[in-house]
């Protein structure tokens, strides 16, 4: 069943690329008419943002006292985000990644839920840092409008459910088991006249909350380590914004502190609200009308929007598929 469930994957992985032709052949294209010095200045700021990534995960894997390799953390985190992007699955898909790893490995389940949870949540909390700086900017160019506005209380309201998760854990398990258990008869009432039969599993709430909670166990008094994390999925957010300053060098276009700040605050808020996996097609839409408010020749706006994707989402997918293989071929931990 494991062999299938991988060679599914792998197969959905070439059929995304497939479906995805047309956008590649222009991507290929626009790159053949970038400069080439600064383009590799962005590849490896990207490079380096997957890297700290990788330290991002090593700082929460010590947090919750768990031992793993910075080199294998690198390798989940692009298998992760392969298997979120090929297989959609609202971010369960990757987080399984990682549950497969530990599984193998012999690490407490539990601990690393707890690390894809927190992860999740400093990204969030880091990455409204920077939203508020976009916003300011966007205001105060009269580019301010009410899509902006409601995909940032959706991404609020996300990080908020993501908190209370953490926080209804770290005060009892039982009452996290009833309020997921509620929100999936919730869901399964909603899906079953379609489906015709339970979508979630009532009962996998219960051992879900258990396994969280025990997770959340281990961080209690550890105030001093929960900076760091923070610090790391902060610098995740400037090497983007490094990222799509070097498209801008590479395509020949000016762009002022305030325009980068403000289209990447845009360009990640619906590549994080977006319904399609890593905002696939909204973000490609949505990031030039950004750029273009924010006093970027439209054509200019697209040409950077293709580059700026081809780094920071095509390259770490490609690589992402790489990893996956390499993981699974790896022998599982005798315990």
């Amino acid at each position: 069943m494991r062999k299938f469930l991988v060679a599914l994957i792998l197969f959905l992985g070439i059929v995304f690329v497939f479906l995805s032709f047309s956008e590649l052949e222009q991507i290929v294209l626009t790159l053949q008419e970038s400069n080439w010095i600064f383009l590799a200045f962005a590849f490896f700021f990207e490079c380096v943002w997957l890297y700290n990534a990788a330290i991002t995960y090593a700082a929460l894997y010590r947090l919750l006292d768990l031992e793993e390799k910075r080199w294998r953390l690198l390798l989940l985190a692009l298998a992760a985000n392969f298997v979120n992007v090929v297989a959609p699955s609202a971010g369960i898909g990757g987080m399984a990644v990682f549950l497969d790893s530990a599984r193998r490995r012999n690490l407490p389940t539990g601990r690393v839920t707890v690390v894809g949870v927190l992860y999740v949540l400093y990204d969030y909390a880091a990455f409204l840092c920077v939203l508020t700086l976009g916003l300011i900017v966007l205001f105060r160019r009269n580019n301010l409008n009410a899509g902006e506005l409601t995909a940032t209380a959706i991404l609020l309201l996300i990080a908020l459910g993501v908190a209370m998760i953490l926080f209804l854990a770290y005060k009892s398990s039982d009452r996290l088991g009833r309020v997921l258990a509620w929100m999936a008869k919730r869901v399964n009432a909603v899906a079953r006249p379609f489906i015709r039969r339970e979508y979630l599993d009532v009962d996998e709430a219960y051992f879900f909350a258990r396994e969280v909670a025990e997770g959340v166990e281990v961080i209690r008094g550890k105030r001093r380590e929960f900076l760091w994390p923070f610090l790391f999925a902060l610098n995740n957010k400037v090497l983007l914004i490094c990222v799509l300053a070097f498209t801008f060098l590479a395509l020949g276009t000016p762009f002022s502190v305030g325009t980068l700040v403000g289209g990447f605050s845009i360009g990640y808020l619906f590549f994080i609200v977006s319904p399609t996996p890593s905002g696939v097609g909204v973000v490609e839409s949505i990031l030039p009308v950004a750029l273009a408010g924010l006093r970027v020749r439209w054509a200019a706006a697209v040409l950077i929007t293709l580059v700026y994707r081809a780094v920071t989402f095509w390259f770490p997918l490609s690589v992402g598929g790489i990893a996956f293989r390499l993981l699974q071929k790896e022998p599982a931990r005798a315990a």
